[in-house]
């Protein structure tokens, strides 16, 4: 297994592992100058539906005869990927796990800014249903 996400081309866009680099989103690596020149290389574009991306574990996926070109991503853009490469089974439950990271991030921070805006500890603990310890202690930041 590779570090890198890897870009490849298929002769046809019929089913085939990854997904268009475009259903992602912005991905830094597609600005740059060994992608560019790839694509170029290969009479190809970004929007291009013979272009595929797959997340590292999937590299092993990818057709024998496929051009390619590893490619690195950054973390979130990995979880983007990964993302959306998941099974249908799986994206509703990686969508609530995304949910509760980004509500999560600051949760000290949260409770200390409810805190000094005066809302009352107990009050803090049954909005949030967090443990009253855990309310004093971001009360004590």
């Amino acid at each position: 297994m590779t570090d890198d996400a890897y870009l490849f081309l298929v002769d046809e866009a019929t089913e085939t592992p990854g997904v268009p680099p475009s259903a992602v989103g912005s991905l830094a690596c597609m600005e740059t100058p060994a992608v560019r020149a790839w694509l170029d290389a290969h009479h190809a574009s970004e929007t291009s539906p013979r272009l595929r991306l797959v997340a590292p574990e999937d590299t092993g996926a990818i057709p024998a005869k496929a051009e390619r070109l590893p490619v690195p991503l950054a973390d979130e853009e990995l979880s983007r990927l990964r993302h959306r490469t998941a099974p249908e089974a799986l994206t509703a439950i990686e969508a609530e796990l995304l949910a509760y990271r980004d509500c999560a991030h600051d949760r000290e921070g949260l409770l200390a800014r409810a805190l000094a805006a005066g809302l009352p500890p107990d009050r803090v603990a049954e909005l949030t249903g967090e443990d009253m310890a855990a309310v004093r202690a971001a009360a004590r930041r």
